[in-house]
């Protein structure tokens, strides 16, 4: 799949069929991260329990975070040096590892630790494939494509919880404990995709001599750690707490250094500060980091509100979360399609973010008593939201960027999105549970005034709740809520009652949030759309600097 010496200028280097065969690489390795997020976060409950590690099961999540944050920076830098098909392969190595090795995990620090790795191996499966997809295809033509990906992503939503669901609940599976095959089904798929990469990734790839930006690397690690643990951990330790300070401490210095780095560096940085000048680079980026806070902060809202409030289980709640995805795969889709016959995008970040705003608000209003066909719909229209953001922000980012640069501008956007979206469930989730005891603490105030509630109470079988209740709630946490499904419904009114105006409440914050983002998008510059790929737009410069050829 090479250039050719009588390839015309201005023609295309790559037919529809070839960026397809292309495609079914980066597809492969993009259902191998999507599908992995999905599996582990609907098993982990069970795992955490068969390590007897509950009580730390966060840092197993922590550390995949971290990993994947900091790599995902260096993979764009390192594939605009070394070619993508090399980094894409190292990207699926490290995640095979890594998902090998948490198969084996004897405890949840080793799991923490070897989920380190395959973190080590996602930040490069999600931003490089969209990378080489930028190499392969015109920012006008690129959202028609990128919608395959979309389907990846909805299929693996699916597919995800169940799967999840299923190995959680099995004792062994051919000889294994069943947990472990939450992880162990990565392998077989990571070496088909390393098969199919191998075949078909034969994209080409100019060299570039540049010193590898390693202090940018090692600074960008130290401030962006203490910062990502303290945004997971700091709701336990206390935001102003001795440990939580240290945090905040090291990680402005270390990034205040990776600044200086990176101005240091200059073209060679691992994130050249050039690249900030440009309006739709910085504002694009700003954006998704909004985006990304707003996003998340909806999406860690909604499965507590379907497990907590409306007692559904872990696997049907996450199936329940698939209006969410059709929103996002419509909305990108026909956006792709508009897109790609009229060259404008702007548009469409725009009314996303309205539709997001409107649709968290309204999510605010959800209650106990309210229909479960009402959350699907408002999912959808979340869905709708978010897909005429995601993809439309990164094409703008990737069109304002020159062929050397894009891998880093690709990443830059992954990257910013990813911080966001840690910051974003960081503060969401704080909010959650600093608001509910006191809101769970209102309603029971208020049940105690309701006949039927000192009924139930005063029922043999639900005394020893009624004593703990009487007692301040000692021996009830809210650590663990299954005590719900049990308890006489008129009893668990108050605690359901409560999680839902706490839920209602983190739902409002995030609506402020996205109008932030809704207002900000409107200063975004649309720049005109390039109807050549990366790869032609590096020929086309080449042919202009070469010197003229004699004619005799």
């Amino acid at each position: 799949m090479s250039e050719t010496a009588t390839t015309p200028p201005g023609a295309a280097l790559l037919t529809h069929r070839q960026i397809l065969t292309i495609l079914s690489g980066l597809l492969m390795g993009m259902f191998l991260a999507a599908l992995d997020q999905m599996i582990v976060a609907t098993a982990m409950k069970t795992i955490a329990d068969e390590l007897n590690g509950q009580t730390v099961q966060a840092w197993a999540t922590t550390a995949y975070l971290i990993t994947a944050t900091i790599s995902t920076p260096l993979y764009g830098k390192l594939s605009d040096i070394y070619g993508r098909k090399p980094l894409y392969l190292t990207a699926i190595s490290l995640f095979l590892v890594g998902s090998l090795l948490c198969g084996i995990a004897n405890s949840m620090y080793e799991l923490a630790a070897f989920r380190a790795v395959q973190g080590l191996g996602a930040g490069g499966l999600m931003s490089l494939a969209f990378a080489i997809l930028a190499d392969i295809t015109s920012p006008r033509e690129r959202s028609r494509y990128a919608a395959y990906f979309m389907i990846v992503f909805g299929t693996s939503s699916v597919a995800g919880p169940v799967v999840g669901g299923l190995f959680a609940g099995m004792e062994t599976f051919l000889g294994t404990a069943g947990w472990r095959w939450v992880f162990l089904i990565n392998v077989p798929i990571a070496l088909v995709a390393l098969a199919v990469v191998a075949k078909v990734l034969n994209v080409p790839h100019k060299r570039v001599d540049h010193r590898v930006d390693y202090l940018g690397a090692l600074m960008l690690a130290v401030g962006l750690v203490p910062l990502l643990v303290v945004a997971e951990q700091g709701r336990e330790w206390g935001w102003a707490s001795t440990t939580a300070v240290a945090m905040y401490v090291v990680g402005v210095l270390g990034l205040i250094g990776f600044v200086l780095a990176e101005r240091r560096m200059g073209d060679e940085a691992l994130l050249p500060l050039r690249l900030f000048r440009k309006q739709t680079f910085s504002m694009g980026n700003t954006i998704n980091f909004v985006l990304g806070a707003g996003m998340f902060g909806g999406m860690v809202s909604i499965p507590l509100y379907l497990q907590i409030v409306k007692g559904y289980s872990a696997t049907d709640a996450g199936l329940m979360m698939l209006p969410m995805t059709l929103g996002i795969m419509s909305a990108a889709n026909i956006s792709g399609r508009i897109t790609a016959v009229t060259g404008r995008y702007k548009i469409f970040p725009v009314i996303g973010f309205a539709v997001l705003t409107v649709t968290l608000f309204v999510f605010s209003r959800v209650g106990v008593d309210t229909p479960v066909w009402q959350p699907l719909v408002l999912m959808f229209s979340m869905g709708i939201g978010l897909g005429l953001c995601m993809q439309t922000l990164l094409i703008a980012i990737q069109n304002a960027a020159e062929p050397r640069d894009m891998g880093v501008a690709t990443s830059s956007a992954t990257f910013f999105r990813q911080i966001g979206g840690t910051v974003g469930t960081a503060v969401f989730l704080s909010i959650l549970f600093s608001t509910v005891t006191t809101k769970i603490a209102e309603a029971l105030r208020e049940a105690f005034g309701r006949p039927e509630f000192q009924a139930a109470l005063a029922r043999p079988e639900n005394r020893e709740f009624a004593a703990s209740l009487q007692s301040g709630g000692s021996g009830m946490s809210l650590d663990n809520t299954e005590f719900l499904t049990t308890l006489d419904p008129v009893l668990a009114r108050p605690f359901l009652e409560g999680f839902s105006e706490a839920i209602g409440t983190v739902f409002v914050v995030g609506g402020v949030v996205t109008a932030v983002g809704f207002a900000i998008v409107w200063f975004l510059r649309e720049v005109p759309l390039s109807t050549r790929s990366n790869l032609e737009r590096v020929r086309d410069e080449e042919e202009a600097a070469a010197p003229p050829v004699a004619v005799h």
